[in-house]
């Protein structure tokens, strides 16, 4: 998996789609849903919500209503030399909870995505990062929306020169070892589900030796 320096960032496309996994060769796709134009049922500066008369894939009518938001999710999980990482707490209002995540936020669908990501991490902690790699690319909830993501893992960490944290956000930082973060969220104590995704991806490369070997061993050694 390639790297990406402060010097190269690579363009991604909130429409890129992968080809099939090679379990599903030969499987038979049912018929896809069908839609007739609709309305707008709501619309801000970050999202619309659009209702739409269809048809589902057995042939019955529906009407199904969308979130569309109106940036790409972009999410970064900050890896330090040490074995730790940088959390972000914060208050969300839709589940009126407080909630541990790792640096994200949303990219206008005009922006490198990975400018996002760099301005997140510099608004929402302080740190820059010198390398950079691609985590996932996700479908956070395709059931009721049409919101796309795209993460990184990041280190050689610095403090970001001249950030201006954004004056919208009440946000307090932590920063455990990569272990005891997967241990939270075995223990459902962290449950924002990119931050999830991200850090079992990022175990999975650790374990997979895609990371550095240096890296890999101080996100999993032992506490």
């Amino acid at each position: 998996m390639p790297m990406v320096t402060e010097d190269a960032a690579k363009p991604f496309s909130a429409a890129d789609r992968p080809g099939e996994p090679p379990w599903a060769a030969g499987i038979a796709r049912p018929p896809p849903w069908t839609a007739e134009p609709g309305r707008v049922a709501f619309d801000n500066p970050w999202m619309a919500v659009t209702e739409q008369p269809a048809t589902a894939p057995t042939g019955a009518s529906a009407s199904y209503g969308v979130m569309r938001p109106k940036s790409l999710a972009v999410g970064v999980l900050p890896l330090h030399g040490d074995g730790t990482v940088t959390l972000v707490g914060q208050q969300r209002f839709a589940l009126m909870n407080f909630s541990w995540e790792m640096p994200e936020g949303g990219a206008p669908f005009d922006e490198d995505p990975l400018e996002g990501a760099r301005r997140e991490l510099a608004e929402e902690t302080g740190l820059q990062a010198k390398t950079w790699v691609e985590a996932l690319r996700m479908e956070l909830s395709n059931s009721i929306t049409d919101e796309r993501a795209v993460s990184w893992l990041a280190w050689d960490l610095t403090p970001a020169p001249g950030h201006v944290p954004d004056e919208t956000e009440a946000l307090v930082t932590a920063r455990p070892r990569f272990t005891e973060l997967l241990d939270a969220i075995v223990a459902g104590q962290v449950r924002d589900a990119f931050t999830v995704a991200t850090a079992l991806r990022a175990y999975h490369m650790a374990r997979e030796n895609v990371l550095p070997g240096w890296l890999a061993h101080v996100m999993l050694a032992p506490r």
